[in-house]
């Protein structure tokens, strides 16, 4: 099948599951995981109609920036940031999503105070503990919370959340409904019910994600077909 079929066949499956929980899809923001195409197929995708294109590579986002492989659609930051990479990526992504740690939250704020520009950043929850993934732990996501509250460049727009790999379906559904839960907490008690985007569920799990109340899903595979790592 075309990215514009698969686009259009997960976009079936995105209403269908947001009509389970009250929406539509309308109501869903079906971001394209770009990792490993190249700028002919972001283009391809965005011509199909994605809604945002998402990268996970700092070097890689780069290259396809400077090939002009997001015109016409938002630029996602989703993968993992390293602070020395900030620069790179502020003001060039409309959407950091992948906000995990206080010190990568200061360089967010300084590279965006250096260019004199507010960052929208979405603040990631390590859900299930992993030692290895970034992100805040459910108990400091109020700490995060407030000192992001505190920095005048900064302006968060939601959670994103990366339940472990090896989950099964009942417990990744567990861990889907906790970061909902926390979504709707600090939204009321934090942000005046301001917080619109709760990023969570990717190829395999989207509907489940949807079920469970995100706004957003990031979709790789299942649009761009499978990733040939080199060897």
């Amino acid at each position: 099948m075309s990215i514009q079929e698969n686009i259009a066949a997960i976009r079936e499956e995105i209403d269908r599951a947001a009509r389970e929980s009250g929406r539509t899809g309308r109501d869903i923001t079906l971001v394209g995981a770009s990792k490993m195409n190249d700028a002919a197929t972001c283009r391809e995708a965005i011509a199909a109609g994605i809604d945002v294109l998402g990268e996970n590579r700092v070097q890689e986002m780069t290259e396809k920036l400077a090939q002009g492989a997001y015109e016409g659609a938002p630029l996602h930051f989703i993968g993992h940031l390293q602070r020395n990479k900030v620069k790179q990526v502020v003001g060039k992504a409309a959407l950091i999503q992948s906000v995990g740690s206080l010190p990568l939250l200061e360089a967010v704020e300084k590279e965006a105070e250096k260019q004199g520009i507010v960052q929208d950043i979405l603040l990631e929850v390590n859900i299930g503990g992993e030692e290895a993934k970034s992100g805040f732990a459910p108990a400091e996501l109020t700490g995060a919370a407030e000192a992001a509250l505190q920095m005048a460049h900064i302006r968060v727009r939601g959670l994103m959340t990366i339940p472990p790999a090896d989950s099964d379906r009942e417990t990744n559904m567990r861990y889907f409904q906790e970061v909902r839960a926390l979504f709707v907490d600090i939204n009321e008690k934090m942000f005046h019910n301001k917080l619109k985007c709760l990023s969570m569920g990717m190829s395999g799990d989207f509907e489940d994600a949807i079920r469970s109340g995100a706004t957003m899903v990031r979709v790789g595979t299942a649009i761009f077909g499978a990733r040939h790592y080199p060897t």
